[in-house]
């Protein structure tokens, strides 16, 4: 295939920008192409990886109509993990935006919820539910690799990972980093869509106090408990530095999402304080945030 140049493919106009959809059997897709659809979106389902330049050059002779699609494809195209791939390439290499968007879940939730609507698993063939998760798991773990964005729905509901998306692509036309910051205990496992784990552990637990016990990391006394623990200051300008160099090097490289996970025992204190630190100094950095607290509430 000849390569053209953004301008020769559209006729003269901007070349549109697509977003891949893509991810785990169960974890949310089809939710996530009708956020981008409320956002005005052109949203295709089901599309093999061959046919997104198809797509794109259809979308081009719009004349600026359909600037934006947003394409779902799964597993069970053919040569899945290396045509996709390659083709996010090939369209990159045209000068489009093309971006890649993965839907994880943990595979108790998944095997729930194929339970659910009484589904088999598209992979699952003659053997168990749990097969077919796995199978697909290994199949697409290149292109979970690869991804722009990861988002882990094990604990949201459709309304929560519509506005996750709505969240991430529905802001202004500039171009920003968005961050996730996340706080989680390590008792409850890691959160699996992070890109950078930090570990607030060795500071002094406030559970161990017992007027801040029943407190959270957003009360003021425990956030000023945490923040003035020998280690904590340092800790924030260190990794702030390090944020800042990943922010940077992820803009050169047309990423523009990144998800931050702070954690400590249980998730409620440190990790908490931490995490809202986090936020206020990535904000400082001109970065959109969005602030959770993953594990506040269970016991």
């Amino acid at each position: 295939m000849a390569e053209n140049g953004p301008a020769e493919v559209l006729g003269g106009e901007l070349p549109p920008e697509i977003v891949i959809v893509t991810g785990m059997s169960g974890a949310g897709r089809s939710t996530a192409a009708r956020a981008l659809e409320d956002l005005d979106w052109f949203v295709v389902d089901n599309l093999p990886p061959g046919l997104l330049p198809t797509m794109i050059d259809l979308a081009g002779r719009t004349r600026g109509a359909v600037a934006r699609v947003a394409a779902v494809v799964d597993v069970r195209s053919m040569a899945f993990t290396e045509d996709l791939l390659s083709t996010v390439e090939e369209l990159r290499g045209r000068g489009i935006t093309a971006r890649v968007v993965f839907l994880e879940a943990g595979d108790e939730t998944l095997v729930r919820r194929f339970e659910s609507v009484r589904r088999p698993h598209p992979l699952q063939g003659d053997g168990l539910l749990t097969d077919g998760i796995a199978r697909e798991r290994e199949t697409l773990r290149a292109v979970r690799g690869e991804a722009d964005l990861v988002i882990d729905t094990s604990q949201l509901n459709v309304h929560q990972l519509k506005a996750k998306v709505i969240g991430f692509f529905g802001a202004s036309e500039e171009v920003r980093t968005r961050a996730n910051v996340v706080s989680f205990g390590f008792k409850h496992g890691l959160p699996v869509d992070a890109d950078l784990v930090l570990d607030c552990r060795f500071l002094p637990n406030p559970h161990w106090v017992p007027e801040l016990r029943p407190m959270t990391g957003r009360d003021e006394p425990v956030r000023d408990y945490v923040l003035a623990q020998n280690g904590a200051k340092e800790m924030l300008d260190a990794y702030t530095e390090v944020l800042r160099l990943l922010i940077a090097g992820y803009q050169r490289e047309g990423k523009h999402y990144m998800t931050l996970a702070v954690g400590c025992t249980g998730g409620r204190h440190r990790s908490v304080a931490m995490a809202e630190r986090f936020g206020e100094k990535l904000r400082e950095e001109g970065v959109e945030v969005h602030v959770v607290h993953r594990d506040v509430g269970r016991e």
